[in-house]
């Protein structure tokens, strides 16, 4: 049986799912949880994803993902894996963390269109634990469960990959504290009443299959296979990976005094400044190691992760990243 295609393109959102293999709980504790955190902020920092809600369910997480790039593929392998390696590192365990392949489903709502897919998902990921019973109506405030982006909507303050307004938009609520109280009083309610239950014709198009939408919007999809734009991981690293790495390069080197290409005798692989550059094109964008030590020189990619442990232990180092990533936010 061939595998399901997966959509790419530049804006589409997502309704991910992941669970542990055999029914495994991934999220035991808050080091768990906090470790997926960490690797996810990575990946939206490296691919510019943008995320509008997510929770953490014990055997599963759900994210209701945007990526303005179109590189979901690439992005879910170095989420995926990374976290997988270092939730295996951390148990003392080896073997498969996730369950075969994870669940992406292209989710219809433009800016200037009806949000009404939007506003599914977003509620079905906000109201899981109420129907977990985890939280909500006699299990307390729906909010208190520590493990979701709700929190977030009630307080107003949000990890930078996080986004608030296209959900709020859907609902028609204002931006402000107003609008997001009225959301986060609307979810109460449902807890309450509904024990966090859809309606039977929203829980049917979350079911229905490959896509969330119009019938129009799955027919976009199809047309978009069909004339091959879909992109592969390869195309996706040229269009947004190299030509930020090759920013940060440009920035660095002109930051740092460093000219690559001067004769005489070579830099060492291992120079600060170098040192500092890769760190930031490593951290922020999705190119490869092998991308990184070329352009600098670096010697071979495997030692890449050796050469960022010693940035992050040198504080000469660590002040040059600083002030690299200054200049950059500078520079917009």
């Amino acid at each position: 049986m061939s595998r399901p295609l997966r959509f790419q393109y530049a804006g589409a959102v997502y309704h991910v799912i992941a669970r542990g293999d055999g029914g495994k709980v991934l999220f035991k504790d808050q080091k768990d949880c906090l470790l997926f955190l960490k690797w996810l902020s990575e990946v939206c920092e490296s691919h510019g994803w943008r995320v509008h809600a997510w929770v953490l369910m014990g055997n599963h997480f759900h994210l209701l993902l945007e990526t303005p790039e179109a590189n979901l593929v690439s992005g879910m392998r170095l989420l995926l894996g990374s976290f997988s390696q270092a939730w295996n590192r951390l148990h003392q365990r080896r073997g498969h963390v996730f369950q075969g392949r994870y669940k992406s489903i292209p989710v219809s709502g433009e800016r200037a269109s009806d949000g009404s897919q939007l506003r599914v998902v977003a509620d079905y990921i906000h109201l899981n634990p109420a129907r977990a019973k985890l939280s909500g109506g006699k299990k307390g405030p729906l909010i208190d469960y520590e493990w979701s982006s709700l929190k977030h909507y009630a307080k107003g303050k949000l990890p930078f990959w996080m986004e608030k307004d296209r959900v709020l938009e859907s609902f028609e609520l204002s931006k402000d504290g107003k609008g997001r109280a009225a959301y986060v009083r609307y979810l109460e309610k449902r807890a309450v009443e509904q024990k966090g239950r859809l309606s039977e014709e929203a829980m049917k198009a979350l079911q229905r299959g490959w896509y969330l939408g119009e019938k129009s919007f799955g027919e976009k999809l199809l047309s978009l296979a069909s004339r091959k734009t879909v992109k592969s991981d390869s195309a996706v690293a040229r269009c947004y990976g190299e030509s930020q790495a090759e920013k940060i390069l440009k920035a660095g080197q002109s930051l740092f005094d460093l000219d690559l290409k001067k004769r005489g005798e070579p830099l060492k692989k291992g120079d600060p400044r170098k040192i500092a550059i890769a760190t930031v094109i490593k951290k922020t964008t999705s190119v490869s190691n092998q991308w990184i030590t070329e352009k600098l020189q670096m010697g071979h990619d495997r030692a890449m992760s050796r050469h960022i442990k010693v940035g992050q232990e040198n504080s000469k180092i660590r002040r040059m990243i600083r002030d690299l990533n200054k200049m950059l936010s500078c520079e917009g």
